[in-house]
């Protein structure tokens, strides 16, 4: 007679013990800034609990066969955040649903990975289907880039780009797209925002405007920097708690975080960053089809990128682009997205592990 299995029997403990840990240093972050961003990101973090646990229990072959509906969708509210959305510092980039603004950029981008592994599922590894892949990724990607959010467009070409190669496209469909993006450069600089043409001018010149335009770079070095090896202590932050430094719970949170934490708290954040992108790297090799392989690479790419993007901009070492730190900047969109994506990735696991018991039975 067999037990009966409970909700949590499909989660992947192994996959979710390292952001059991980011919740932890980023509520103690933002209970140091501010108790209500600790409590609205509480919140955050019970809602995303609950609907990662909805996400684990869905196979995904059923989530397969409605990837065209889904891909449909995205694109829909997409264009109609365009229309109707909230307007924030030029940008365009959020629904006011009852009260809670969303961003589905953010929301969507489990959804468009699961559209574009279930495409890639049936094909072969000719250039039609490689050409056929980047048209299907395109409309998303340009309704991203003129809300405008730049930074979040480019995360998905090039977690798009990795899926692609670990799909197995021959490396000579990298090399031509590459020369032809390097060949449209020059066109693209001009559909630049005036701020995002600043952005990269300060990362080549990063002192070169310490009260305009290179303000966020130095002030966000200045606290990485200042936070030394154990940190000034909880709420001792200087930058950040007398906010030198701007955006300090969202873009910024991992130089308060080093700030007040140290080269201690910056170690663990890599560390468990490491250790994550590892067990979505065990789930990748342990795929038995295509379908669970370029997913698992697709979230391996997005995680990864966001993460050296994120803190490598609070380092001073790539531009200024918004992108949050996942699992641990405030906010609610980047959190559910998140979990959304370890909700597919345990739902594929624990049918893995369902598979291995069988197997040996």
């Amino acid at each position: 007679m067999t037990s009966p299995k409970g909700p949590l029997s499909f989660i992947d403990w192994s996959l979710f013990f390292p952001v059991i840990v980011l919740a932890t240093l980023s509520l103690t972050t933002l209970f140091s800034l501010n108790v209500a961003l600790f409590r609205s990101q509480l919140i955050f973090y019970a809602i995303s609990f609950f609907i990662f646990l909805f996400f684990s229990h869905i196979h995904h072959r059923i989530i397969q066969l409605y990837w065209i509906p889904i891909y449909i969708a995205s694109i829909i509210l997409l264009v109609v955040v365009l229309g109707v959305g909230l307007e924030t510092r030029g940008a365009v980039r959020w629904l006011d649903i009852f009260g809670l603004r969303i961003q589905f950029s953010e929301i969507l981008k489990p959804f468009v990975a699961i559209c574009f592994s279930s495409f890639l599922a049936n094909r072969n590894r000719s250039f039609q289907a490689f050409a056929q892949a980047s048209l299907l990724l395109s409309p998303v990607v340009v309704l991203i880039f003129i809300q405008p959010d730049l930074g979040t467009a480019m995360i998905y070409v090039l977690s798009a780009l990795i899926a692609l190669l670990v799909f197995g496209f021959p490396f000579r469909f990298f090399l031509g797209a590459l020369v032809s993006c390097l060949a449209l450069a020059p066109i693209g600089w001009n559909f630049l925002h005036d701020y995002q043409r600043d952005r990269v001018m300060t990362f080549i010149h990063p002192t070169g405007d310490p009260l305009g335009t290179s303000y966020n770079a130095i002030q966000s070095v200045i606290a990485v920097g200042s936070g030394m090896f154990s940190g000034k202590g909880l709420s001792e932050g200087t930058q950040s708690g007398l906010r030198f430094l701007p955006e300090r719970h969202t873009d910024f949170i991992f130089a308060t975080l080093s700030e007040e934490l140290g080269f201690l708290g910056g170690v663990v954040i890599f560390v468990t960053f490491g250790y994550l992108l590892y067990r979505i790297y065990r789930i990748f090799l342990n795929g038995d089809d295509t379908f669970i392989r370029v997913f698992a690479a697709f979230t391996f790419s997005f995680i990864l990128i966001q993460f050296f993007v994120n803190v490598g901009m609070n380092m001073g070492i790539v531009p200024i682009v918004g992108v949050t730190l996942p699992f641990v900047s405030y906010g609610g969109s980047s959190l559910l997205s998140n979990f959304i994506f370890l909700g597919f990735l345990s739902s594929m696991a624990h049918d893995e592990r369902q598979k291995a018991v069988l197997e040996i039975r």
